[in-house]
């Protein structure tokens, strides 16, 4: 049985269409990473070498597959190399670029193939024909290579939905000087309040909570709990401190903990100040 499906170029500029749909009104990761590995790593390859190629070449249907993956390695970089000195490389660029270069080919593919003869034209076949197989050596070698690149294709982007990579797990942790000093007041007075900026982020791919101790030379100053932030989230805001006791070089330390542990998360941050009257 021979199954005839065309150019396959009309198909190809839906996908493109399709993804750009999916990006913008669906909020489906499953969905972008379904149709994204086609377009990026098969739809520009593809859509050169029919420009390229608008005839029945001397090439195997399997051998135009495999140019066509080749080729798409070769210009999504290129378009990512372009981008980063012109409009720069955003998911809106990449995208946009590649769909424009795709209808680009097709339209040179499809003005290049019509002025051939209806014979001539490239068209994909597909022949059915159980049992056995036929097809000479070089061409079992390329459809083993094609399937198990699909298979491994197919795997990791299952493996990548069911364990998506979170990277790097870190914490954030600063003190500031107030109204934007260049230095911090490391003079204070006994009895009076004085002021830091402590600064904390949360770059732990999961809610947190924090607490945060303020000390000097030991002594607790000042306790703040039930600081909680989401991932990526920033807490910043004037800690209070009001020294006791008169004295040079005393320690000021700030210690964070998570919530539930005994040991601070990071190492303190320290400051010496001066008490006076």
């Amino acid at each position: 049985m021979r199954i005839k499906i065309g150019d396959g170029l009309l198909p190809l500029n839906l996908l493109g269409f399709l993804l750009i749909a999916v990006i913008f009104l669906l909020p489906s990761d499953i969905l972008r990473i379904m149709l994204g590995f086609p377009f990026v790593l098969f739809s520009p390859g593809y859509a050169l070498m029919a420009a390229l190629f608008p005839g029945k070449e001397r090439m195997s249907g399997i051998e135009r597959v495999a140019l066509s993956f080749g080729l798409s390695m070769v210009v999504v970089p290129l378009t990512g190399l372009i981008l980063n000195y012109t409009f720069g490389v955003t998911l809106d660029s990449i995208i946009w670029s590649l769909i424009s270069f795709i209808l680009v080919m097709t339209v040179i593919a499809w003005v290049r193939r019509y002025r051939l003869v209806k014979e001539s034209r490239f068209s994909i076949e597909f022949q059915l024909a159980f049992p056995g197989w036929g097809g000479s050596v070089w061409d079992k070698t390329l459809s083993i290579i094609l399937v198990v690149s699909v298979l491994g294709t197919l795997g990791m982007t299952g493996y990548l939905i069911a364990q998506p990579k979170t990277g790097e797990s870190f914490n954030e942790f600063y003190i500031l000087p107030l109204e934007g000093n260049a230095d911090y007041s490391r003079q204070l007075v006994v009895g009076q309040e004085g002021k830091v900026i402590v600064g904390i982020v949360n770059s732990e791919h999961e809610t947190m909570g924090y607490r945060l101790e303020v000390m000097i030379d030991g002594v607790m100053k000042n306790d703040i709990q039930g600081i909680i932030l989401e991932h990526n989230e920033k807490w910043e805001q004037e800690v209070s401190i009001i020294p006791e006791r008169v004295g040079d070089n005393q320690k000021l330390e700030f210690l964070l903990y998570k919530n539930g542990e005994a040991e601070p998360c990071l190492k303190p941050l320290h400051l010496w100040i001066e008490v006076i009257k």
